[in-house]
């Protein structure tokens, strides 16, 4: 990040549950008409109006919540805006970012180049591609990215789409996202609410952990629902790509029409060299926490029934070799995350657990309930079983794909809150549901995997 940055005082705003808005009638478009702001006054509008005044005439960026991870957005149109984005994250600057929109409605204008002779817009014609028409009328609003041509003279600035001749746009579910945006009158850029490389915040305190002084405003929403991002596709060749894995998975896509022979079109390591990457999440290291993260994953044999003692004694050495110290104490703490198979501790020696928590991320703006990570710590023992050499904390995320995508950023925060110093995680399956996301998150952030 910039060590330039004035800090700021951050404040966090609570949105509460209720009616923010909804989409008008069909208005030609399909099941989406224009999104609608309800006039009724409350607090939680009276914030969002703050929030939207503040996106008008400030070149902060503000963290609102959606239905995938919390995004930190700023108008689109505004260059310095945008750059307040790089700023706050420490963002590299060839890493392009995705819209938000509130209806179709925005996106035609955004497709529409002025007219040159009376400097309007001619608003008329369907621009949006017709192969992306079945997406939109299937996931929309929802957790799916779109690549678009940028028509020029663009009404973008240049830093969102990082010298593409593209940008990715999508239309998020959340009531408050939406609201947010239609207020604000321009679509907002918005990349997950983190400090650059961190894990992605499903929560508002996520996002102060990691950009408290950055920003002034974090708008609350509650806890995220699908927990990853949106799954990026670029329908402008042929056959169609996935560019990134999330909320939509492959499956479902090759249902839609024109889709039915997609093909993944990511790595799970992050790419290398001087080009812009097509999509966020492509080329730079992600979704890492400060602790080392050893990733088993489902396929290797060894690793079934729980961690290999040799490879905590490895990290042992490495460390003592190194003359590294533990991250905050000497004492070693060791991180567990579960998913399926493992049992507690993951086969590792340890006391009887003697602390417990089961840690609430809380209910999400839609009012459903999300994922609890059950948390628990002991005394870690040598592989002797004959002393203690520091601490175990053990944390389950649920056993079905939706739980762990949703518990997956939260868990190696809450490890990394806890002070651990490694983290072993217990890969999925990586099939073509969601599953594909989480492991395409867990290998970006892993130091190592295990297969």
């Amino acid at each position: 990040m910039s060590q330039d940055l004035p800090r700021m005082s951050t404040r966090i705003l609570r949105v509460r549950e209720g009616e923010l808005g909804k989409f008008s009638k069909d208005e030609g478009r399909g099941k989406l008409g224009s999104w609608e702001v309800c006039q009724t006054e409350s607090p939680s509008l009276a914030i969002l109006h703050e929030a939207a005044d503040y996106l008008k005439t400030r070149d902060t960026p503000v963290a609102f919540p959606t239905e995938t991870v919390y995004g930190l957005g700023a108008d689109a149109t505004r260059s310095t805006a945008v750059k307040g984005i790089y700023s706050a994250k420490g963002r590299p600057s060839d890493n392009p970012l995705i819209i938000h929109i509130s209806d179709l409605g925005m996106l035609q204008s955004i497709l529409t180049p002025e007219n040159t002779l009376n400097g309007t817009a001619d608003t008329r014609h369907d621009r949006i591609p017709e192969v992306y028409k079945p997406l939109i009328e299937r996931f929309w609003p929802g957790p799916l990215t779109i690549l678009l041509p940028n028509p020029p003279p663009s009404k973008l600035a240049p830093e969102v789409t990082a010298g593409l001749k593209t940008f990715g746009v999508r239309m998020p579910k959340s009531p408050l996202a939406l609201s947010l945006i239609k207020l604000t009158g321009a679509p907002l850029a918005a990349p997950s609410a983190n400090a650059s490389t961190k894990p992605s915040p499903t929560t508002a305190e996520h996002v102060l952990e990691d950009l408290d002084g950055r920003i002034e405003l974090i708008l609350d929403g509650g806890p995220c629902l699908v927990g990853v991002e949106s799954t990026v596709v670029d329908g402008l060749c042929d056959p169609p790509v996935i560019l990134r894995p999330g909320g939509v998975s492959i499956d479902e896509l090759r249902a839609c029409a024109g889709w039915e022979k997609v093909e993944k079109g990511y790595k799970d390591q992050s790419e290398t060299g001087k080009s812009a990457p097509r999509a966020p999440g492509m080329k730079y290291k992600h979704y890492s926490p400060k602790a080392k993260v050893v990733l088993y994953e489902a396929t290797f044999a060894a690793g079934k029934d729980g961690v290999q003692p040799e490879d905590v004694e490895a990290f042992i050495q490495d460390r003592q070799i190194q003359q590294l110290p533990a991250t905050r104490s000497e004492a070693l703490q060791v991180g567990i995350i579960r998913t399926r198979y493992w049992r507690p501790a993951a086969g590792l020696r340890c006391s009887d657990f003697k602390k417990r928590e089961m840690v609430e991320t809380g209910v999400s703006q839609e009012g459903q309930e999300t994922v609890e990570l059950d948390v628990q710590e002991a005394e870690f023992y040598d592989t002797t079983g004959g002393a203690s050499v520091g601490k175990l904390m053990d944390v389950s995320i649920g056993e079905d794909t939706r739980s762990i995508a949703q518990g997956l950023f939260s868990a190696l925060r809450e490890l990394d809150r806890r002070g651990a110093d490694i983290i072993f995680v217990e890969g999925t399956v990586d099939d073509e549901d969601i599953g594909a996301a989480v492991m395409n998150r867990l290998r970006k952030a892993a130091s190592q995997i295990k297969s």
